[in-house]
């Protein structure tokens, strides 16, 4: 069986059979199925859809591909839950629920991604703090998962290898917006890692990979069914992402902002919000009653921070990343204010656009091979309904050059709609499905 057989049997609209998708997952895991291949039938995928079965057959197989944990035999002395985000511009929730959640008595083995298109990753995140290790043994993760009680680490090796080029050719191929292929790289590598119990953050709107609710909502059904084949309980949360989900967004300046909100610096609102009610869900999820007193002792004790620290210390970063960030978090050499055109409200923000500019300024990939700066980005972004001055910054760009930062700005305000009127009104979390 040729892999263009089944490449001409997805494009032709057929499903796929269990022996078809463990060929094309194998040869994956084993690098022999060529980039060309594997973005075609990602592309048919895309056009054509996969079936519930199909999307079934594929899941099993990518984690099946590595190793698959068992935590009980691991003597873990609390649940093992997670949460995935379908990604956005400035979601850096990640790197505070796993900590949080972990000094609350949950664990957390967490298998990440790099960015997708405009919106960031948070292995890219996590790998601009120096010395940071997103590939840990198998023993490594372990260790640190019971001792701390969270690891945030790759997806590449250990668990569901074939997901990881096919994920990178999703990237830069227009295929990322594929519920089937959404749903199998996110269940395929929970599955793999262990986990009980799951969470999903589904982000809606201008700057999410599903624009429209209806299509967000079609995903976590379609998640919620798969993970009960899978025995996998999910919960989904729907949020909002018509504007970058906190202050920051880029890869070392997410992680500063990350930092202030551990030490209680600064908490931006819808951040904040959207950080507890997926703690709490994890939580209930868990059977770890009392979920919101937890929550607010694990804050207000410090714990959280601590187990951050522990956390990034255990992957080999800096054991005083929160003491001393300025001296580990790169900082461009270049940043400058992005000024309001003239005395106004912000009204709305093309979020997506917002990304690409990111992107464009280094902080993301256009290509398989591109490095990232992890410096560049936009800092103090201002929230929708803001009034300003003219001349008042929306945000500061931080960029290599002042070539790119000229552009940076000019990017920024035309993703920006400034004006008298109403600003858009999103409601942060839309729904939440069982």
């Amino acid at each position: 069986m040729a892999i263009l057989e089944i490449i001409r049997a997805k494009r032709d609209g057929k499903a796929l059979s269990q022996s078809e998708i463990a060929r094309f997952v194998s040869e994956l895991a084993d690098a022999k199925c060529p980039p060309e291949q594997a973005a075609a039938l990602a592309m048919a995928i895309y056009l054509n859809g996969m079936n519930f079965d199909e999307t079934a057959m594929l899941t099993k197989a990518m984690a099946a591909s590595g190793v698959i944990m068992d935590w009980r035999a691991c003597d873990v002395s609390g649940p093992v839950i997670d949460k995935h985000s379908t990604g956005g511009v400035g979601d850096k929730l990640s790197l505070i629920l796993a900590p949080l959640v972990a000094a609350c008595g949950g664990f957390v083995p967490m298998v990440a991604g790099r960015g997708l298109g405009h919106t960031g990753g948070t292995i890219d995140k996590l790998e601009s703090i120096p010395g940071y290790r997103t590939d840990l043994s198998l023993d490594d993760f372990i260790t640190t998962v019971k001792t701390v009680g969270c690891a945030i680490i790759s997806q590449a090796g250990h668990f569901a290898p074939a997901d990881g080029p096919l994920y990178a050719i999703r990237d830069v191929t227009a295929t990322i917006e594929s519920t089937p292929l959404i749903t199998a790289s996110i269940l395929s590598k929970k599955l793999a890692a262990g986990v009980q119990g799951l969470v999903m953050d589904i982000k809606t709107g201008n700057g999410a990979f599903m624009v429209e609710e209806s299509a967000a909502q079609a995903l976590g059904e379609a998640m919620i069914g798969v993970g009960k084949a899978l025995g996998m309980p999910i919960r989904v949360m729907i949020t909002d992402m018509n504007e970058p989900l906190g202050s920051a967004a880029g890869n070392a300046l997410e992680v500063r902002e990350c930092l202030d909100w551990l030490t209680g610096a600064r908490r931006e609102a819808r951040l904040d919000t959207v950080t507890r009610r997926l703690a709490l869900e994890m939580l209930e999820m868990g059977g770890l009653a009392d979920g919101a007193s937890r929550i607010q002792r694990a804050i207000s004790s410090g714990e959280v921070a601590e187990r951050f620290s522990s956390m990034v210390a255990a992957q080999g970063g800096p054991t005083d990343l929160i003491d001393n960030p300025d001296r580990y978090l790169a900082k461009a050499p270049v940043i400058r204010p992005v000024p309001a055109p003239k005395s106004c409200r912000l009204v709305s923000v093309n979020t997506r656009s917002i990304g690409e500019a990111v992107v464009r300024l280094g902080g993301g990939r256009n290509w398989l091979g591109d490095s990232i700066d992890g410096s560049v980005g936009y800092s103090d972004i201002v929230p929708i309904g803001t009034s300003l001055e003219a001349g008042e910054p929306l945000a500061f760009v931080h960029a290599a050059s002042d070539e790119a930062a000229d552009q940076g700005v000019a990017d920024y305000i035309a993703a920006c709609s400034v004006g008298d009127g109403n600003p858009d009104s999103h409601p942060l979390i839309r729904t939440v499905l069982y």
